[in-house]
C-alpha cells in the first residue's frame, strides 16, 4: 500500500492526538508542581522549587515513601521466589491439572482490585491478622507473582532443554544445574519481572486501602488523603510527579531488557 501525503499527515496527526490525550494531564501536573501559587489556575503564576523542599521536609511524606519502598521491595522479593518456582514447575514438569494451575496463577491480575482487596481484608479479619505493612506486602505479592510468573515462564519456554539435560548426564544435581544453567538463562526475565512488580506495587492504591491498618500509609494513600486539602495541593503535585518518575523508570528498564532479549534471540 502506497502512503500518500494525506495518509502520512493523518497518521502523524492521529499519533500526536493519542499521545496528547494520554500524557497532557501528566504534563499539566508537572507544570503545577513548579507553580509559585497554591492555587491551580492557568497560566501558572511563576516558577519555584519551594514545594519540592516542603515535600522533602514533610514527615508524613517521608514516612509514606519509606512504607511504599519497603512494601514494594518485600512484595517483589516474595513474587520473585514464588513466581519463579511456579514457572519452573509449569514449564519443566508434566502433571495433572497443569493448565488449570497456570490459569489460576494468572487470574489475580485480571480480577478487579476492589474484589481482591475485599477478599484479602475479609481473610485477614477472619484469621485475626492485624492490618499493617505485612498485610499490604501480602496483598501486593498476590498480583506481583503473576508478573514474575509470566516473564519467567515465557523465557523458560524459549530456553533449550539440551544444556540442562547435558548437565544432568554429567552428574550435576538439580540445584547445580539450576544455578549454573537455568538461572543465567532466565536472569534478565527475573530482572524485568522484578522491576515491573516493583513499579506496580509502589503505586498501587486499591488493594492497599483494604489491607492497610489505620496507622499505615503508602505514597498513593497519602496523595489520596492530602488531595482533599486545598493547601496541600502543591505538595501533592510534587509527590505525584516523583511517584510517576519512580514508577516509569523500572517499567522503562524492563521494556528495554525485553526488547534487547527479543532482538538477541531473533524474536
Amino acid at each position: 500500500m502506497t502512503e500518500t501525503p494525506l495518509v502520512r499527515f493523518l497518521l502523524r496527526f492521529t499519533s500526536i492526538g493519542v499521545l496528547a490525550f494520554i500524557y497532557l494531564p501528566i504534563i499539566v501536573l508537572a507544570i503545577y508542581a513548579f507553580n509559585t501559587s497554591r492555587l491551580q489556575a492557568w497560566p501558572p503564576a511563576g516558577f519555584t522549587l519551594q514545594w519540592f523542599v516542603e515535600a522533602a521536609q514533610n514527615p508524613s511524606v517521608i514516612k509514606a515513601v519509606g512504607n511504599s519502598l519497603l512494601a514494594a521491595s518485600l512484595a517483589t522479593a516474595f513474587a520473585l521466589v514464588l513466581g519463579t518456582l511456579a514457572a519452573l514447575a509449569v514449564s519443566r514438569y508434566a502433571f495433572f491439572g497443569k493448565q488449570s494451575i497456570s490459569f489460576f496463577l494468572v487470574l489475580p491480575i485480571a480480577l478487579p482490585g476492589v474484589i481482591s482487596g475485599i477478599a484479602l481484608r475479609t481473610t485477614f479479619t477472619t484469621f485475626g491478622v492485624d492490618l499493617g505493612l505485612l498485610t499490604i506486602v501480602i496483598g501486593h505479592a498476590t498480583f506481583c507473582v503473576v508478573v514474575v510468573y509470566n516473564n519467567v515462564l515465557a523465557r523458560l519456554r524459549r530456553l533449550p532443554r539440551t544444556p540442562e539435560e547435558a548437565s544432568a548426564d554429567l552428574g550435576a544435581d538439580a540445584f547445580t544445574t539450576f544455578r549454573r544453567i537455568t538461572l543465567p538463562g532466565m536472569f534478565t526475565a527475573l530482572l524485568s519481572g522484578g522491576l515491573l512488580a516493583f513499579g506496580l506495587s509502589f503505586d498501587e492504591i486499591i488493594v492497599t486501602i483494604f489491607t492497610a491498618g489505620a496507622g499505615t500509609q503508602t505514597v498513593p494513600m497519602w496523595i489520596y488523603s492530602a488531595i482533599q486539602r486545598p493547601n496541600e495541593l502543591p505538595v501533592v503535585n510534587v509527590v505525584a510527579l516523583v511517584l510517576i518518575i519512580i514508577s516509569v523508570v523500572p517499567v522503562y528498564i524492563s521494556q528495554r531488557l525485553a526488547s534487547d532479549v527479543a532482538r538477541g534471540t531473533g524474536l
